[in-house]
């Protein structure tokens, strides 16, 4: 996906968060792989959060790290990132704007743990920059590439977890169109013109009588021989 979503994402909502009031029933898989993050970070010394976004995650995360770097593909998450960081006062972050697509700006063996909340997981082609032994975790939907990626690239002792008990629930067809148009990729289904395809996206996700979305998300970790 192009930079200019995200630019526009980041300048519309103040960063990479969404805009729709919703209640979640159910542990999703976003608040499992925080907790095992908290859990794992005072383990390592050097860290990079791939696909940082605003950096908001990414200055909670630095209170149980020794250091963490992130970066992202957007000039403007990492322009509102760096604003943080600055009124933060945290001293043990840093922001790199830097694309998966190019060779990455880092050091080989540079990060003995990357994570990979909502960043690419083309961050997998780029072992390089990941030390001997060292530990790459990520969730994401599409296991499909995860699965292809761990195995070109020789990551060992995969693990794969699948996700699909926690349910997002809308007040009303307002704040799951707001949800719809914040999903990367997607265009803006609040709009007069898609009023069509938010009506068919409304009868697909009725649950028990309620608008709601089923998750279906996987959480991956691997180490590097």
């Amino acid at each position: 996906m192009g930079n200019d979503w995200y630019d526009m994402i980041a300048r519309r909502n103040g960063g990479y968060r969404g805009r729709a009031v919703c209640t979640v029933v159910g542990r999703s898989a976003g608040e499992v792989f925080e907790e095992r993050l908290v859990e794992m970070l005072p383990q390592f010394h050097s860290v990079l959060d791939a696909g940082c976004g605003h950096g908001e995650f990414t200055l909670r995360m630095s209170r149980h790290a020794e250091n963490i770097i992130g970066f992202d593909n957007s000039a403007e998450m990492i322009r509102i990132s760096q604003s943080l960081l600055e009124s933060s006062g945290i001293g043990n972050v840093e922001f790199v704007y830097a694309t998966t697509k190019t060779e990455m700006p880092f050091q080989d063996g540079q990060f003995d743990l990357i994570y990979d909340r909502r960043g690419p997981t083309s961050i997998l082609e780029h072992p390089r920059i990941l030390a001997s032994g060292g530990t790459i975790i990520g969730i994401h939907n599409d296991v499909t590439a995860v699965r292809r990626r761990l195995s070109e690239n020789r990551y060992m002792n995969v693990e794969i977890e699948e996700y699909n008990e926690a349910i997002t629930y809308f007040p009303n067809a307002r704040e799951f169109a707001l949800f719809l148009s914040d999903t990367p990729g997607n265009p803006d289904i609040t709009l007069p013109e898609m009023k069509g395809e938010l009506e068919a996206k409304i009868r697909e996700n009725q649950i028990d009588g309620q608008l709601g979305v089923h998750e279906h998300k996987y959480i991956w970790k691997a180490m590097k021989k």
